[in-house]
């Protein structure tokens, strides 16, 4: 090959290899540009939640302008106030029993009927020795009536009865009565029936008990309260009722009492719960029971569980325009649910306003000024479910 060609060749060998350099180059620098960016951002701590781009889904719940109360939590022992151990007022043997365990009975059903006859036979008997002593009474002063035309006074026809034996009579005779009518046995109260040991043909004594009644619908709860927390508890006040036989419900109650006696040895008193209208509590269960202790009147309330802290400073953050806005708050009183809100020292202002959106789920690794959606708003919970500082067992 001639030399000319063999140079040119090479210039144009050395010229391509020239260019796939710098365009390797090219796409190294680029490739690592983008690389730098990617560290920088994971270095910054920016989260694709954090991105201008992204919207986080956040829960929001209102604050609001209300009464902030305050409880004290302690468990209590359910007892009925109406549990009757039934016995029976008259002996007889059993004829049918029309009830069994566990039934629902109401005031005046009949439960059990004894063998009516030996009460019939009595009433009979009691009425014939009462019809036999008016007989004697008539005699008494008929005669000598008739003779002279005037019967005896009243003071005379009360002595004549008393001596004749009729007065005795009538009272035997109401007895009897009063015998049948309680052969057949009902139900004092409404309620149900907890315990019967009964079966026909069985001789039942006088005075013996053969069943129990529960009335569910009248129940009280004794609560232990610490003696350091009897002087904050008031009759009158809110308690809110939760029980194992009632999951994901609280009942809503009213203090009753505040008994006197403190216990020596634990240092509790007791405090006397009710709870109209419902059948659920059964006697011998536990609740444990939230008791209003204080209530703080027209308090800005903000979810508890909405204040972090950022740099040792407590904010909530404030959902405005589609961005989460952390705002800086002073905490007050809690109750556990929710926490008033206090003015701020240098400007004298509640930075949250009523109605505002406080984030209370997703927020802990937002920045501020952050996009976010509201999937949900979670309604107010009771301030009855809170759990208070101190707990009384």
């Amino acid at each position: 090959m001639p030399v000319v060609r063999q140079r040119h060749l090479l210039v144009l060998w050395t010229a391509l290899a020239s260019s796939a350099c710098n365009a390797a180059t090219d796409d190294g620098a680029a490739e690592g540009g983008d690389s730098t960016a990617v560290t920088a951002d994971a270095a910054a701590g920016t989260t694709d939640a954090a991105r201008p781009g992204i919207a986080l889904s956040v829960v929001a719940q209102e604050a609001r302008d209300g009464d902030l109360v305050l409880r004290v939590k302690t468990r209590g022992d359910v007892y009925g106030d109406a549990v009757v151990d039934l016995a029976a007022d008259v002996g007889g043997t059993v004829a049918e029993v029309l009830v069994r365990s566990g039934a629902r009975v109401t005031k005046g059903q009949p439960l059990v009927r004894l063998d009516p006859f030996p009460f019939d036979l009595a009433v009979r008997e009691a009425q014939a020795a009462l019809d036999e002593r008016e007989q004697a009474f008539r005699e008494s002063f008929m005669p000598e009536s008739l003779v002279t035309g005037i019967g005896p006074t009243e003071e005379q026809r009360k002595a004549l009865r008393i001596r004749s034996g009729m007065a005795a009579a009538e009272v035997r005779l109401e007895k009897a009565r009063w015998e049948r009518a309680r052969s057949v046995i009902t139900a004092p109260v409404d309620g149900y029936i907890d315990r019967l040991d009964l079966a026909p043909g069985e001789r039942l004594g006088a005075g013996s008990p053969f069943a129990t009644i529960v009335d569910v619908s009248a129940v009280r709860i004794e609560a232990r309260v610490l003696e350091d927390d009897l002087p904050l508890i008031r009759v009158g006040g809110e308690a809110m009722i939760t029980s194992a036989a009632i999951p994901g419900r609280a009942l809503r109650g009213r203090i009753d009492a505040v008994l006197p006696i403190v216990d020596s040895v634990k240092r509790t008193g007791r405090v006397i719960v009710r709870v109209p209208g419902e059948r659920v509590l059964r006697p011998g269960m536990y609740a444990d029971v939230d008791l209003e202790a204080q209530r703080l009147p027209g308090r800005r309330l903000v979810p508890t569980r909405a204040i972090i802290e950022r740099d040792t400073r407590p904010l909530v953050f404030v959902v405005r325009d589609g961005r989460a806005q952390w705002t800086y708050i002073v905490p007050g009183r809690s109750n556990g649910v929710e926490t008033e809100v206090l003015p701020d020292s240098a400007s004298g202002l509640i930075p949250v306003q009523p109605g505002d959106q406080v984030i209370v789920d997703g927020h802990l690794t937002l920045t501020h000024d952050a996009k976010v959606t509201v999937s949900a708003m979670r309604e107010r919970e009771t301030s009855g479910t809170a759990l208070p500082a101190r707990r009384n067992d």
